[in-house]
């Protein structure tokens, strides 16, 4: 059975700006889409990402990367850093 309704709200960008947490959860809940306007005209839409689409980037770099040396005590390195 389903629960929601999918639906596509068109809202201006001073209404987005002033429910954007309660849209966004709509749009997460019925998987509708909300199409943002400034002056009338569309500027964005706002639409669930599909699942498995998102991959974390936590971690993408384990395995890959090699610290050679010392990173922190090289003063040498960092002398250069941190003056304008």
């Amino acid at each position: 059975m389903i629960d929601h309704v999918m639906t596509s709200r068109v809202v201006s960008a001073t209404e987005f700006k002033a429910k954007c947490l309660g849209l966004i959860e709509e749009v997460e809940t019925t998987g509708g889409t909300i199409t943002v306007t400034r002056r009338g005209r569309p500027v964005v839409v706002v639409r669930r990402v599909p699942k498995g689409d998102f991959k974390s980037p936590m971690g993408i770099l384990a395995g890959k990367v090699k610290i050679a040396g010392d990173i922190v005590n090289t003063p040498r390195l960092w002398d250069g850093f941190g003056r304008g």
